[in-house]
């Protein structure tokens, strides 16, 4: 293969958990080497008919078991959510290269960046996991995050609203708090990993905002009243909840505006 498209295509459609790493990661050694091409006149296969692997066995958030860190098989439980959430996050990052076509050539090169990001992210998860006795699809997961790529199928700022600049963000918020939690603990590796994580996220959520802005500049909409409107429109509920990090979302694109319409009670 030598089309981004036709990578896109094999992870979503075709290909196993293994083979989908392998793939994402030889995608970004090609486009790094200026070997892919960028076009292609293929129409987009319907987002319902994308694979994913039979396990794990994926259930509603209000189903999933609320395990603290310190019960036993906690950490494990804990680091199998958060793999589960990183490999989703592969097949988001390809999803919206296959999915939203005709855009800048550099809008494909940021998210097959963040998809060989994510990849890497989820193969130290599941080491981490397998150290502790557990491999990945061994405990159930939850469904709501592709949800959201479901109901944005047709609409690039939807998916740019709902996905890095609402659900991706909620790391931005959380993992500091996690990340405590481990040094407490002495778990130096859980922390090293989560930090390795947080940094990066950062910058997968600061792409999701500057492409957020540009595109809706170039189709005539002010982008924070834009977002204001696609998360009352998509997100149940209205708005997320806080508390929100305001550092770390203020170096991932967020404004002082958008935080304090955020904060609204």
């Amino acid at each position: 293969m030598n089309n981004l498209f036709e990578f896109a295509q094999v992870f979503l459609y075709q290909a196993d958990t293994d083979e989908q790493l392998a793939l994402t990661h030889q995608a970004w050694r090609l486009l790094s080497s200026g070997e892919l091409q960028l076009n292609t006149h293929q129409p987009a296969l319907p987002i319902a008919q994308v694979k994913f692997p039979a396990r794990p066995q994926l259930l509603p958030p209000r189903l999933m078991p609320n395990r603290k860190l310190s019960a036993p098989g906690g950490v494990a439980a804990f680091f199998h959510a958060i793999a589960h959430i990183e490999f989703v996050a592969i097949y988001l990052a390809w999803d919206i290269i296959y999915r939203f076509r005709n855009l800048p050539d550099t809008f494909y090169q940021d998210w097959l960046r963040v998809a060989d990001e994510e990849a890497q992210h989820f193969e130290l998860i599941r080491g981490h996991l397998q150290g502790m006795g557990v491999n990945y699809g061994d405990l159930p997961a939850h469904s709501g995050l592709w949800d959201h790529a479901k109901d944005t199928e047709g609409d690039i700022l939807a998916r740019l609203a709902l996905v890095p600049r609402c659900m991706e963000a909620r790391g931005l918020d959380v993992t500091p708090g996690l990340i405590d939690k481990f040094k407490k603990l002495g778990d130096a590796t859980s922390e090293a990993l989560l930090n390795r994580i947080l940094t990066d996220e950062i910058g997968h959520v600061e792409r999701g905002s500057f492409w957020f802005k540009t595109l809706c500049t170039q189709q005539g909409f002010e982008p924070e009243s834009k977002y204001r409107q696609l998360i009352g429109q998509y997100y149940v509920g209205g708005r997320p909840k806080g508390p929100f990090n305001h550092e770390m979302r203020l170096l991932a694109g967020f404004s002082a505006t958008e935080l304090a319409w955020l904060e609204q009670d």
